[in-house]
């Protein structure tokens, strides 16, 4: 399976680096909200506060479309193809959602990179720690997104996770630290999984590591990891069997 993985992650990494403009316009919008917005940001809040909501709202937003790339396949027959290969059925998902952590990864980075240049200052040991959990957090995202899109219509792929994603990244406090919202919004927040991975990303970023925040947060990505990779391996088990 390990030789697999490896296998299918190169072939779709090189066809992806084939496509270096997608990687960079799949950051474009948050790195137009660092840029416009975060100037106006800065006047009530910090950069450290900012960046990690929109590095939030990228994983979603980049993550979360994943799945258009296995609609293409089916579409394409290469699904079927490779149905008939000894490949692992979990390396099919795998080697596709190391290509999307790698693409992730990348993008973070330029995000961090303007941050940076903006004036945000973060310990490196929060940043490493920060990077790993959204690295985490993107490989569950692909897979939940590989699960939805091979289980309903392609048709419905692209307004259903857009529906999903929109209230899924206001509601995680990206923009703006839920604890300035209502009192209804704010608990209505406490539903969304990804306001607990936001604010562990802040308090890392922040240099703060021992903390319950921090705790509850990995503790939420990790489920959603096990979660997404679990949902994602069985649908591609049944739909390549």
């Amino acid at each position: 399976m390990l030789r697999d993985t490896w296998v299918l992650f190169r072939h779709s990494l090189r066809a992806t680096l084939r496509q270096k403009l997608g990687i960079v316009f799949g950051a474009v919008q948050p790195l137009l909200f660092l840029v416009l917005f975060g100037p106006i940001f800065a006047t009530f809040g910090t950069w450290e506060v900012l960046v990690p909501g929109l590095i939030v709202q990228l994983g979603l937003m980049s993550m979360g479309l994943a799945g258009f790339g296995v609609v293409f396949d089916r579409r394409f027959g290469v699904l079927e193809r490779l149905r008939v290969t000894p490949a692992s059925r979990l390396a099919l998902l795998l080697g596709r959602v190391l290509d999307n952590v790698v693409t992730m990864a990348v993008q973070t980075a330029m995000v961090l990179a303007v941050g940076f240049a903006f004036g945000m200052r973060v310990p490196f040991a929060g940043l490493a720690a920060g990077f790993v959990l959204v690295v985490v957090l993107g490989a569950s995202l692909a897979a939940l997104s590989y699960a939805v899109a091979l289980t309903i219509g392609e048709q419905l792929f692209a307004p259903v996770m857009s529906t999903a994603v929109i209230p899924l990244v206001l509601l995680s406090g990206a923009f703006l630290p839920m604890s300035m919202a209502p009192g209804w919004l704010d608990a209505l927040s406490h539903l969304s999984p990804f306001r607990y991975v936001l604010e562990a990303l802040r308090d890392l970023f922040a240099g703060h590591y021992a903390t319950g925040t921090v705790g509850l947060g990995v503790a939420v990505t990790v489920v959603l990891a096990a979660v997404g990779l679990t949902v994602g391996a069985r649908v591609f088990n049944r739909e390549t069997a």
